[in-house]
């Protein structure tokens, strides 16, 4: 039997997905349901642009609830506490900067399920991620991307608020 796949996260971040899950229960599927009922008024289903758009909107939201309960199920909780304090893990905050004298860049690492690389959220799955975990402050790490490498060296690692 193969193993289910687990979503590592923050708590922050399941508290998040659980009000996704909450929303998307409570609010938006009973809306496109609704929709979908007021369409299926309009007539002949096989012409019906917006009981198609309200079905696929439907199809959507489930698939969404599915896998944001997957998600939730296989959680796999971080816990910062077990790693030293300036090794660079999952729900800590990296600050580098390339070398030899670019500004420094700050991110917080964490599960591929918060991901949010414009609020500064990097999934453990990405390039960065991946090459700076577990490497310390001082470290000088190589980040191969599709760019060329980049050479950097860590600058100060504190754990996620």
């Amino acid at each position: 039997m193969a193993k289910e796949k687990t979503y590592p996260m923050t708590e922050a971040g399941r508290e998040k997905l659980q009000k996704e899950l909450s929303e998307l229960k409570t609010k938006t599927r009973p809306e496109v349901i609704e929709r979908t009922k007021i369409a299926r008024g309009f007539g002949d289903l096989s012409e019906n642009s917006e009981y198609e758009s309200a079905k696929d909107e439907q199809s959507m939201v489930e698939s969404r609830i599915s896998t944001v309960e997957q998600m939730l199920q296989n959680a796999e909780i971080i816990d910062n506490n077990a790693v030293d304090e300036d090794v660079v893990s999952l729900g800590k905050v990296v600050e580098f900067k390339e070398l030899p004298d670019e500004d420094p860049e700050s991110y917080t690492i964490v599960g591929a399920a918060e991901a949010d690389p414009m609020s500064g959220k990097i999934s453990n799955d990405s390039p960065i991620a991946k090459a700076l975990l577990d490497h310390k402050v001082g470290d000088e790490v190589v980040i191969s991307t599709p760019g060329g490498d980049m050479h950097v060296q860590i600058l100060k690692v504190s754990v996620s608020e």
